[in-house]
Parts: C-alpha cells; sequence; structure tokens
C-alpha cells in the first residue's frame, strides 16, 4: 500500500506538551503549510504556545507542497501561485497580530474584521520561512522573517546569494537573517561523528549557523544522547 501519509503527530498539540516538559528548548513546527490552519487561528496557536512555554515559540511557514497529504485530511490545496500568495498574507496577518494591532486586514484571500490577540505574546515570535525558492520564497524572507531554511545541498552558498540580494531590495540588513539549513540528522549514515562534524563545517562556511532536521530512530534514547555528548558540544565552537 505505500507509506502512510500521515505518520506524524500533530503539530501544535505536540509542541503544547513539550512546552510543559522543557524549559529552554526553542519551539517550532518545522513548517507549518499556511493553507492548513487559518490565518487567525494560526496566530492564536502560536500566541498561546508562547505564553505557556514562557516565551519560546516560533512561527515556521511554507507554502506547502504535499497535495496528497492535504486531500487525505480534507483541506483546501489550491494551486501553487495560489498557496504563495496566501502564504504572503498569512505571513502579514501573523506580524500585524504578533505587533498588537487590532486593525482590521483586507487581502485578496483573507478578511479579518480585527486582529486581536489576546493574551499577547510573552514576546513577538521569530519567523522561519522554510524553502529556497528563488523568486518568492527568499523574498519573503527578506521582507517578513527572522530566518531562513534551505535544504543543506550543494547549492547553499548560492540561495544565501539570492538572499543576499532579495535584502538589498528590501532595505533590510542581511546580518538581521538567521541561516538555517535542513537535513536527515543521521551520524551513522554520515559514516560517524567526525564526517557528520565536517559536513555542518561546510555548512557553516557557506554561512549556515544551524541545521535543523529529524533524528532517524528518535525514539532511542541514545540516538539523542549521542547529540548531547559528541554533536553539540563540537558544534558550539564553530
Amino acid at each position: 500500500h505505500g507509506p502512510p501519509e500521515h505518520e506524524m503527530l500533530e503539530a501544535y498539540t505536540t509542541l503544547g506538551y513539550l512546552a510543559a516538559r522543557t524549559s529552554r528548548v526553542e519551539l517550532l513546527a518545522w513548517v507549518t503549510a499556511a493553507t492548513y490552519r487559518s490565518p487567525g487561528m494560526l496566530v492564536k496557536l502560536v500566541s498561546t504556545l508562547d505564553v505557556l512555554c514562557g516565551g519560546r515559540a516560533w512561527l515556521g511557514l511554507g507554502a506547502g507542497w504535499n497535495e496528497a497529504e492535504a486531500a487525505g485530511l480534507g483541506l483546501h490545496f489550491p494551486p501553487r501561485a495560489e498557496r504563495f500568495e496566501r502564504l504572503e498574507e498569512t505571513l502579514q496577518i501573523c506580524r500585524q497580530a504578533f505587533d498588537g494591532s487590532d486593525a482590521p486586514y483586507e487581502g485578496k484571500h483573507y478578511s479579518l474584521q480585527r486582529t486581536l490577540n489576546v493574551p499577547m505574546p510573552l514576546h513577538r515570535p521569530r519567523i522561519l520561512i522554510g524553502g529556497g525558492g528563488e523568486r518568492k520564497t527568499l523574498r519573503m524572507v527578506a521582507r517578513y522573517a527572522d530566518a531562513c531554511n534551505v535544504f543543506a545541498r550543494d547549492d547553499v552558498a548560492h540561495k544565501l546569494d539570492v538572499l543576499r540580494a532579495h535584502c538589498e531590495a528590501e532595505g533590510r540588513p542581511y546580518d538581521e537573517i538567521e541561516k538555517t539549513a535542513n537535513m536527515v540528522l543521521d551520524v551513522e549514515a554520515a559514516g560517524g561523528v567526525d564526517r557528520f562534524l565536517r559536513q555542518l563545517e561546510e555548512l557553516a562556511g557557506k554561512g549556515i549557523q544551524a541545521v535543523q532536521g529529524k533524528v532517524p530512530r528518535a525514539w532511542e534514547p541514545e540516538q539523542l544522547r549521542l547529540f548531547g555528548r559528541e554533536i553539540i558540544p563540537a558544534v558550539a565552537g564553530m
């Protein structure tokens, strides 16, 4: 029958649980498909998470890509161009609400009579936009976001050059944006700790400041202990 399409936990329920079980780690969904939740509800979800976790919430957003998943859940999944329009409107609504404005918002796809957001988040949640699209996604990073998230591939340096150009066009300081990349965090597949660290060093040399990704077999405690013991201390000095 092929791999299951929904073999994952719902993100914001899980983050609420993690808010209660942790005290230091920053919390975000990597990344929320903008069309899966209405912008007003998304503002409320992230703001509630930030209040409950003591100010550690981020908002991770993307245009979405998994049409089969959306169809399986009965969610509206418009064509690509419209998804990017909805992503940009969602970013505008979230920024407005996080900044404390309760003014109305009128866009092409979303209409909110009042962007009231009480209780406010303890801090304005940092916004991460996932994707490396050069014309739209990285332009939105320059205009709205605090962090980008691109694939850890050979074109990382090129993607960051494109982002730098968008920042110049938007009048945004490039250094304000945290540069992150996603990759499979698999030390064994990389050939061991030293080779995995070399991969991270190469990314750092290209301008990447943090990596995110899936840890294989995360339910095995030793997988996470390895990162705490061997990887994180080494990376802290990069």
